[in-house]
């Protein structure tokens, strides 16, 4: 027994002295993973970073490219002494910058290590190669290429995005997929295709030798790894078009959004006054004065800003009237400058009077919505006005307002429809009835949409019925998108009842200058436009001026929001600019009579008026 014993024991010994042979001569023999993390004291892994995948335009146009910028990195271990003039004059900056930084990388040497660190970013060629004929005389300096942005077409920074250094907060957020020094999109379609653009980056490995100098490539780069770059975007923006809009929209505050009615996709939007393409490649160096403009150019207004819709909301409520039996297409409403209740009156301009419902939408009748919201709260059979009015939420929810479309462009906000429930809030539950909210008969009170919202309700009635969710990036190789972009969205108003509206649009347009028409200044011959005027109130200023319209009546390819800023009423700018956007797609120019137009859309100047407020 004592035998057998001893026997187990040298049996397992021998066993485990195997194993661990055997493990020896994997680790040191045939597994140089850890002799390679042993010399990496001894090894200088260069960064490669990938070249960013560029951003095309629908017909192939590229509105984001790439050019070669350099970064200078100092390994201030490596530094010796050196003409500190000579660097500065090579390099273009002041010997006091150098001396900083110097100072600064000495303070942090132990921190620092061998690391190398980066001086100065994004240095163009001609400056790179004026410092690289100098080189050998600095030791411890290098240059090391990086693509950055390149801007063909001035499609607008707020659409285009940036893309900027990340930082710790990012570094956290993103799981520590990005590390100090990287780049990533911050904004625009910039951040929305990231993971698409960003590539993937690559190192060169290079041996020091006992001074701490590089001496060699490792292995002659068998353990490099190259980078790999960016997937490229297809979108759906016209780059043309957008840049028309851009230009249309210079000078004044508001927004352009242009949408194909049969698909959803955006073909234009503009946000102004907005982030120039000129300042994009390098924001970092223009962040601080661009954040602190009073009129917040980083603020996309096309997707950010919630707006009254004003007059153009008639359109919801006619539909939603229609469908519910309270008004048919050949109903009459008096009005008399407007629209008394008690002794208020809710005010409208002088026109015709009685009206029916396409020419209500023709004149953009007050008074006529009055009657149309009233009895849709008291007269509808929904009960009480509270339970009236939540039928009501219901149906403007469909049209996509009072919460987000789900583009996916970043940021969208969206927007507010009031509920009951608020209105118990500010008058005490059953305190409150139609007459107090009358103002949602019109888009104004408590109603918040965005232009996006609008140029969506305007693709709703290009399409009769129904919309696509807008979105902003098209399928492409290795590039999907999400399946509910080809999904149709159904109103709760039924297609029929959209042709009585969408012809009081038509006249709205066409029917000629003293027709009483208010959006004669936006037709142009053959383009058979139908549009909605819209003024909505601003409790800062001047009045909003609102437009929205889609062409051509039958088979529509766009549809347009165009929301001015203290731009008085509908047909003052937000019409003009709207339908210039709208023959420019459809014809690809503007005809010759409507060029004084376009030259006084161009040149005129609305941020005088804005600041003023």
């Amino acid at each position: 027994m004592k035998i057998n014993r001893q026997n187990k024991i040298l049996a397992g010994l021998a066993v485990t002295a195997i194993i661990l042979i055997g493990r020896l001569f994997v680790i040191q023999i045939l597994d140089d993973s850890y002799k390679i993390d042993a010399s990496n004291n001894s090894m200088v892994y260069s960064t490669i970073y990938p070249t960013r995948g560029i951003i095309y335009d629908r017909n192939g146009k590229i509105l984001v490219g790439n050019k070669v910028a350099y970064d200078i990195l100092v390994t201030p271990k490596e530094v010796s002494g050196f003409d500190t003039l000579s660097l500065s004059a090579a390099l273009g900056v002041t010997p006091e910058f150098i001396k900083g930084k110097m100072d600064e990388y000495y303070r942090d040497r132990r921190k620092i290590g061998y690391r190398s660190v980066v001086m100065l970013k994004q240095l163009p060629p001609e400056t790179y190669m004026r410092f690289a004929e100098l080189a050998y005389k600095f030791p411890g300096f290098r240059g090391q290429p990086r693509s950055i942005r390149q801007y063909p077409y001035n499609a607008g920074g707020n659409l285009l995005g940036y893309v900027s250094e990340v930082d710790s907060r990012y570094i956290k957020a993103h799981n520590d997929e990005y590390k100090a020094g990287d780049y990533a999109g911050m904004t625009g379609i910039e951040a929305t295709c990231e993971q698409y653009l960003k590539g993937e980056k690559g190192y060169k490995i290079y041996l020091r030798d006992s001074r701490n100098r590089i001496e060699s490539s490792y292995r002659d780069g068998e353990m490099d790894k190259e980078a790999i770059p960016g997937k490229d975007i297809v979108t759906t923006i016209d780059a043309e078009l957008q840049n028309y809009g851009q230009a249309l929209m210079q000078n004044k505050v508001g927004s352009l959004v242009a949408i194909e009615p049969s698909t959803g996709e955006i073909l234009a939007l503009i946000s102004s006054p907005g982030i120039d393409v000129d300042v994009l490649a390098d924001i970092g160096r223009h962040y601080s004065q661009i954040a602190s403009d009073p009129l917040k150019p980083m603020f996309n207004r096309a997707v950010q800003a919630s707006y009254p819709p004003g007059s153009v909301f008639k359109l919801v409520n006619a539909l939603i009237g229609l469908q519910e039996g309270v008004v048919t297409p050949q109903s009459e409403f008096p009005c008399h400058l407007g629209y008394r209740y008690g002794n208020r009156k809710m005010a409208c301009h002088n026109h015709r009077s009685p009206l029916d419902m396409e020419e209500s939408i023709m004149m953009s009748c007050n008074a006529y919505y009055c009657y149309v919201f009233r009895s849709l709260l008291e007269d509808s059979g929904k009960g009480s006005v509270s339970q009236a009015l939540a039928v009501w939420d219901e149906y403007v929810s469909s049209f996509g307002f009072g919460h987000r479309l789900g583009s996916d462009f970043p940021s969208e906000l969206g927007g507010d429809i009031p509920t009951p429930a608020l209105y118990d809030r500010m008058y005490g539950k059953g305190r409150w009835k139609a007459t107090n909210i009358i103002s949602l008969s019109i888009g104004q009170g408590e109603i918040g949409c965005t232009p996006l919202h609008l140029a969506n309700l305007c693709a709703i009635m290009a399409n009769r019925g129904y919309y696509y969710i807008p979105h902003i990036i098209k399928e492409s190789e290795g590039v999907p998108i999400d399946p509910k972009y080809r999904e149709r969205q159904y109103t709760m108003v039924d297609t029929s009842y959209f042709h009585t509206v969408v012809n009081g649009m038509y006249r709205a347009v066409n029917s000629g200058y003293g027709s009483g028409a208010t959006a004669s200044i936006a037709a142009v011959d053959g383009l058979d436009i139908c549009g909605k005027t819209g003024t909505a109130q601003n409790p800062h200023g001047d009045d909003n001026s609102v437009f929205i319209c889609f062409a051509p009546k039958d088979d529509p390819k766009i549809a347009v929001a165009a929301y001015i800023e203290h731009g008085s009423f509908g047909a003052r700018w937000a019409a003009p600019i709207a339908s210039l956007l709208v023959e420019k797609y459809l014809n690809r120019e503007i005809g010759s009579p409507r060029k004084p137009l376009e030259e006084r859309m161009m040149e005129g100047v609305l941020l005088d008026t804005v600041n003023d407020k």
